[in-house]
């Protein structure tokens, strides 16, 4: 985990780097700015040493957690951040949710009742969603909650937000959520009911589903004590994933709705180089990465034993 880290986030503070000009390049456009201050600038923020000095002075920072701090906001940027992520967590959360808690009934619905009127309509959903760019729909949203007044169109909470109850707060805080959670909630949910639909009707048709019917087993055991918990590898390794983008999945939708996470924030820090900001938030999202396919793999092993005992071949060997 550790020499991946260091690869993704050596190879992002290159790339970064490589980009024309720097954040105090706009500072020397400025004739108020004298050359001293933009040196001792550049030797505050250690811009003045070589590249690869650079980026090991903030890599054995950054294992401390101590990000650096931000060119254009001037305080900490694991403050910036710390007080942005908590609002795309609940974001990406809220959709999340909404896409596993509808697509696995519907998905298994659909499974059970093949090229039926019921399959076939949940199909025609998943397809037409999973067609439109979830931008797209934002952006058509969007409009419709201009335009009707049934959706707040931007921040996290209303004006009075502190002077309410705590059923009041959650319940404005999901008002505010609904809109893009929405649109990334149905979006998700659209590739997700196919995958569950696909995966149960195979499941539904394998054989140790037949044996357990012949054995006289209730349907409902037999679907979700066997068709189900043999189907279900692929979404541990999906959510392995739907951790890791639980930062950077909402960045886009973030920006159309006016939702005050961290996708605004990276865009700012990109436009204007913010290199530590920059920096911050593709650490955070690589350990994300990576937590998220070690809670997967370990799920796997937990639920599927032929797993387990791949490993232990491997050790042995």
């Amino acid at each position: 985990m550790i020499p991946l880290i260091i690869g993704i986030t050596f190879i992002s503070f290159i790339i970064i780097q490589l980009a024309p000009g720097s954040y105090l390049d706009q500072l020397k456009m400025n004739p108020q700015i004298s050359k001293e201050t933009i040196k001792k600038l550049e030797e505050a923020y250690g811009l003045d040493k070589p590249l690869l000095v650079q980026y090991f002075m903030w890599l054995v920072n950054a294992l401390r957690f101590d990000l650096g701090y931000s060119f254009s906001y001037h305080v900490p940027v694991t403050q910036l951040i710390w007080e942005r992520i908590g609002n795309t967590l609940f974001l990406s959360i809220t959709s999340a949710v909404i896409a596993w808690f509808l697509a696995i009934p519907l998905g298994i619905w659909a499974a059970l009742k093949p090229n039926s009127i019921i399959d076939k309509f949940i199909q025609l959903f998943s397809f037409t969603f999973m067609s439109i760019p979830n931008f797209f729909l934002a952006f058509l949203l969007l409009f419709v909650a201009v335009k009707t007044g049934a959706f707040p169109t931007g921040g996290a909470v209303s004006p009075d937000y502190e002077q309410m109850s705590f059923w009041e707060k959650l319940g404005d805080r999901l008002w505010h959520v609904s809109l893009p959670a929405f649109v990334l909630g149905i979006s998700s949910l659209a590739g997700l009911v196919r995958l569950v639909r696909s995966t149960m009707i195979e499941s539904l048709n394998s054989e140790y589903v037949l044996f357990a019917r012949a054995k006289g087993l209730p349907e409902r055991e037999v679907i979700f004590k066997h068709a189900l918990k043999n189907a279900l590898n692929p979404f541990i390794t999906l959510l392995g994933f739907e951790i890791a983008s639980l930062l950077s999945g909402a960045a886009l939708i973030e920006i159309i709705v006016n939702w005050p996470g961290m996708g605004m924030l990276m865009l700012d820090a990109v436009l204007s180089q913010d290199l530590y900001l920059v920096m911050g938030g593709l650490y955070i999202g690589a350990i994300m990465l990576i937590i998220g396919n070690l809670i997967a793999d370990i799920l796997l092993a937990k639920l599927d034993p032929r797993v387990r005992q791949r490993e232990i071949e491997g050790v042995l060997r």
